[in-house]
Parts: structure tokens; sequence; C-alpha cells
């Protein structure tokens, strides 16, 4: 098989693989409810498209374990960013995961790609019932394949750690009797645009102590709407750095398959300005 029938063949096994998950019998689920693992965010942890949440990804609970696979894609205006992720959640209380990211430079020319090793343990609580949510910390492990872009730029290093504490409370009846879930993320990190752009610079070279909040409303027990915000570092002195920001939409099929799409604002990225644009992510549950 050539390799251009084989990327024609590739998105209709995908969808013969959702149509059998969609039909899927729920005691191939974990018994968590519907939405309690979000998706699958850009790093690979689960959570929203932005940011890691406290949650562990699928719907998964003590005895029990999941695996989800995703794949996302993000086109701004001069960039774009595909993303592949594979993550396990073992007894509702240990999440691995894996996600390879590439950037496309469109207007720059030329192409980054990162690897992002992923591990959250869950410390305590429950996202429905404990007062104080759940809440977990995770570790992001990411290496640029080249770092020499990187280092033209200012980059101190082409690898790096982020370590982040995360929080995640559904609030039930919280809004027009419609159940409203919060999150909140603190991220120790060195990494310009995410690591794509290596790790310190030139600005700065130690870790900076970043914020990330999520909010959701579920307009049914399938569907979430919202918003995110990602604080940045900005640790690079030839070009500035902006936070994060997104307003989703997700819908939950079955505890299978979900669907998310977003309108990204992305503000500056390596000196062009304006980076806005669409986000879709799929995501399929076993």
């Amino acid at each position: 098989m050539t390799p251009a029938s084989r990327a024609a063949v590739r998105p209709l096994w995908l969808i013969l693989l959702c149509g059998l998950l969609l039909q899927a019998p729920h005691s191939w689920a974990g018994s968590r409810l519907l939405g309690t693992g979000g998706v699958t965010q850009i790093e690979g942890a689960s959570g929203g498209g932005l940011s890691p949440w406290g949650v562990l990804t699928g719907t998964a609970s003590e005895g029990e374990w999941a695996i989800t696979a995703t794949r996302s894609a993000a086109r701004l205006e001069d960039y774009r960013l595909d993303v592949a992720g594979v993550a396990a959640n073992w007894n509702d209380r240990l999440e691995l995961s894996f996600a390879r990211q590439r950037l496309g430079l469109d207007t720059l020319g030329g192409k980054l790609a990162q690897d992002i090793h992923g591990l959250k343990v869950r410390l305590f609580g429950d996202v429905l019932y404990h007062p104080w949510g759940i809440w977990s910390l995770g570790l992001q492990h990411k290496r640029l394949d080249d770092g020499n872009l990187a280092r033209a730029v200012g980059a101190r290093a082409n690898r790096g750690n982020d370590i982040y504490l995360a929080g995640s409370k559904l609030f039930f009846d919280a809004a027009a009797g419609r159940n409203l879930l919060a999150n909140l993320t603190l991220r120790s990190t060195k990494a310009n645009q995410g690591g794509l752009l290596g790790f310190g610079g030139d600005r700065q070279a130690s870790r900076s102590l970043v914020a990330e909040g999520s909010l959701g409303l579920f307009l049914t027990p399938n569907w979430v709407v919202g918003m995110e915000y990602r604080q940045k570092p900005d640790n690079l002195g030839f070009a500035r750095e902006d936070g994060w920001q997104a307003a989703y939409s997700a819908f939950f099929f079955n505890k299978h398959v979900s669907l998310t799409g977003a309108w990204l604002d992305l503000g500056s990225i390596a000196g062009l300005d304006d980076q806005r644009g669409g986000y879709l992510s799929l995501q399929v549950a076993f």
C-alpha cells in the first residue's frame, strides 16, 4: 500500500471506530458519570483544551481502568498545531499520558515538534461530592525534536519539566438549574509557548508560577460550554508571550466518544500578533 493510500484509509478506520463506540454498551465504560473526566488538553492530560484539570481521564473509578486516545488540530493566522495523544487511568488514582505536538510555521516557514510525557496523581477528593472537589498533582516532561530554532531566539534548553497542582469541582444547580464545573491550576514552568520555543530565556531563566482557570456550564448532561484562560511566562527578549484564552463547546455522545470545538485567542507568538483561530478535538475512550 502506498503512503497516499494509507493516508486515505486512516480517516475511514477512524469513522468506523467511532461508529462502533457510539453503539458500545455502557458496560464497557467506567462507573463515573459522563463528562467527569473532561477531555484531553493539548499536552495530553485530562482537562480542557488548554489546561489540565484535577480530574483523571475517562470515567474509571476505584478498581477500574480507562484508556483514551485523541486527535486535535488548531488553525491560527500564522500557525497550525496538530496533536495526537493517548492517556491511561488506573484506579482513578494515577494517570499516564503521552502527546506528540507538531507546529507548522506557515508564515515563517518550517515546523517544530515536541513530545510530552505526563504523570498525574489524584491527591484527594471527588469532583462531584467532596466539598473541596478533586485535587491532583501532575508532571509534564517536554522535549523538542530540534532545539536549534529555540536556542536561536534565546531559549536556554530544548527540554524541561512542568509541575502543576489542579483542582476541579462540579457545583450542582449553580446557574439557572444547570451544573457548573470550575477548575483552577497552578503551574511551575520554564516553557516558552508551552515548550515549542524551548525553556528559559535571555530575559528570565528561572521558573515562573502561573495560573490557569476554566469554567464549564452543562447545558444538558451531554453538552458543556465554557471558557479557559492560561497565564504564560515571558522569558524571551525578542518577542513577548501573551496569555492563552478560549471559548469552547464539548459534546459527549456517550462515555466513549466526545467532540470539542473552540475559538482560540493566543495573542502574540514569536513576534506575530493576533493569533486567533479554531480548534477541534476528537476523543475516544475504552
